[in-house]
């Protein structure tokens, strides 16, 4: 049986470890002993670990036959390149900034095979999408519509956080590309704000992100992409305000005579107010569209994804979503179904012929349903 590590105990980590833990040996690292007390009596090892230094990683991952990361974004690239650099398969959902294609050369010359953004959206959207250009004759556009959110709207944010909330701030800054008239385009975070009606929910609001990551060199040859986050009406009015007001610039600033990291104050006002608490219910949303031509005749795909907190497991919605992607991932590189080596994006999943059905099925068998039209 293989041996599964899991680096990070989160939401997400420890959903994926208990999935997991139905086909694997699995082991949790993370360095907060209270998160590791959650898998007493699982049948899921514990290790304690610093993962934000290399040393605490490469002696976690040391009799691992493949390594899952679920670390914050700000710790992501340089997990994986420890991960990598201890000769271990990984396939990670960490959303880092970095560009994942410097590890490629490293993973190479291992011998590796290194799958990243492999959660819902970079993720599950990803690989719909390179099933797409495996099929069609040509793709023209393609457009990924994704958010979490909580299912009861509460003023003022009418937020929650489903993932590690530093992240999200991420998502609020960071430039968003995207690829129009075969030109990459950078608009802030936030910006061209539209409004988008889904059944269940009703009217949700879609902004920038920069969530287009690697497709962009992926698929070169597809003239238009982009990628929107949706959040209930008016909470970008709110993010854009606090932005704007320099609320989530990490520089210190003197104040008093004391130096305060305007990020660190955001930080800690916010995530109190945007955890999650107990009875609350999260829903995920997805929707791919992506359109082109497929013998000689114009065609579009349209892929729609709800989904909402389990009531039986308690798992959130997202860490179901994002978390049950990547398992399936582990259980294709497991099996030996996907062996690609190097760095692999999730659209490189999707151009392996059975892949996304296979992965669809995953998602399916956890009542993560896709429906397709």
């Amino acid at each position: 049986m293989a041996h599964i590590v899991v680096l990070g105990a989160g939401r997400v980590g420890g959903t994926m470890a208990q999935d997991l833990a139905r086909d694997f040996q699995v082991t949790v690292a993370d360095r907060s002993v209270e998160a590791l007390a959650r898998f007493q009596g699982t049948g899921i090892k514990t290790r304690e670990a610093d993962l934000a230094t290399r040393s605490g990683v490469v002696g976690a991952v040391a009799d691992a036959d493949i390594v899952v990361g679920a670390v914050p974004g700000f710790m992501g690239f340089a997990t994986a390149k420890a991960v990598l650099e201890a000769g271990k398969t990984l396939v990670d959902i960490s959303f880092f900034d970095e560009d994942c294609y410097e590890l490629d050369e490293i993973a190479k010359s291992r011998d590796l095979v290194a799958i990243v953004d492999c959660g819902v959206a970079p993720g599950a959207g990803n690989i719909i999408l390179g099933d797409t250009v495996r099929q069609w004759d040509r793709v023209d556009r393609f457009e990924c519509l994704v958010g979490g959110l909580p299912l009861v709207r509460k003023w003022p944010y009418e937020y929650q956080a489903g993932f590690s909330p530093i992240d999200v701030i991420e998502e609020y800054t960071r430039p968003a590309r995207y690829v129009a008239g075969g030109k990459v385009v950078t608009w802030p975070a936030l910006s061209e704000p539209e409004l988008v009606d889904f059944e269940l929910l009703g009217t949700l609001e879609s902004f920038n992100t920069d969530g287009l990551r690697s497709l962009i060199k992926s698929f070169p040859q597809i003239p238009d992409m982009k990628e929107k986050t949706l959040r209930y009406p008016g909470h970008i009015a709110l993010m854009r305000v606090l932005r704007e007001t320099g609320l989530f610039r990490k520089e210190p600033m003197q104040v008093k005579g004391v130096a305060v990291s305007p990020l660190d104050l955001t930080t800690a006002l916010l995530f109190p107010m945007w955890q999650m608490k107990e009875g609350d219910v999260d829903v995920t949303v997805l929707r791919i569209t992506v359109e082109g031509e497929q013998g000689g005749q114009p065609v579009k795909r349209i892929v729609d994804m709800v989904d909402r907190q389990d009531p039986v497991t308690g798992f959130t919605s997202m860490a179901r979503t994002t978390g049950f992607t990547c398992t399936a991932a582990v259980r294709l590189v497991a099996s030996g179904r996907f062996t690609r080596k190097g760095i692999s994006p999730p659209e490189f999943i999707g151009l392996e012929a059975g892949a996304w059905d296979f992965v669809r099925h995953e998602l399916a068998a956890r009542n993560v349903v896709f429906r397709e039209r």
